[in-house]
């Protein structure tokens, strides 16, 4: 992996407090994904941000030898900026640095499963109905300990839903001999990635911090107007 292009965020806080301002997304919205883009001179930083539904098409932790593989195949398609986001020719663009991941999927994964087993335990060890009713337990016991029983069942339940909305996050650096050429960028990201339907994006620049939404009925990026 490699480590995080740090020039993007330092490019991108440089106008955080206007670009705060200008940003309408709601927080983890399936199908809407957030772009972040800054031009530095020759340089243009962007950061993405994409719940994990739009990416993989599942927002859970990755168990399956075939979720895991998908998720892999993401990421590597996340680190080829210049598929997703085609430049102009004439910009003359190259990556400099490139990074992709899925954030908290190891750590949702093995907290959800620590309380699987834990419940399993439970079950083994101390809730036998036999065991039970020997020790002068009556039907209305068990009924009322299964119905205890069921409810855990079902906040362990609810908290692994809650635990596990993942989201992907790439940075990327550019170099370009001309960025004043970068004045349409076409979305090959939703070519990529068809549960994705709209990018909110805001753009840093030298005009301050613009928002614009590119959806995937229309997948281009016009800058003609910053330039």
């Amino acid at each position: 992996m490699i480590k995080p292009v740090s020039a993007v965020l330092l490019l991108l806080s440089a106008s955080a407090v206007a670009a705060e301002e200008t940003r309408q997304l709601d927080a983890h919205e399936h199908g809407v994904g957030q772009l972040d883009i800054a031009f530095d001179g020759d340089k243009i930083a962007m950061e993405l941000h994409a719940p994990g539904a739009d990416i993989v098409g599942f927002e859970y932790a990755a168990q399956s030898s075939e979720d895991r593989a998908k998720v892999d195949a993401a990421v590597a398609t996340l680190a080829r900026p210049l598929e997703l986001f085609s430049l102009p020719v004439a910009a003359e663009c190259s990556v400099v640095e490139a990074s992709a991941s899925l954030e908290s999927e190891a750590e949702h994964g093995d907290d959800d499963h620590e309380e699987h087993d834990d419940h399993t335990e439970h079950k083994e060890e101390g809730h036998d109905h036999e065991a039970h009713a020997e020790e002068g337990h009556t039907d209305e016991d068990h009924a009322a300990h299964d119905e205890e029983h069921d409810h855990e069942e079902h906040g362990h339940d609810e908290h692994a839903d809650e635990a596990g909305h993942t989201e992907f996050h790439a940075e990327y650096l550019l170099n370009c001999a001309d960025s004043a050429q970068v004045k349409l960028i076409t979305f090959g990201y939703f070519d990529a990635f068809p549960n994705a339907l709209e990018l909110e994006v805001q753009v840093i620049s030298d005009s301050g911090a613009t928002a614009f939404e590119v959806e995937r009925n229309a997948p281009t990026l016009d800058l003609r107007d910053l330039f």
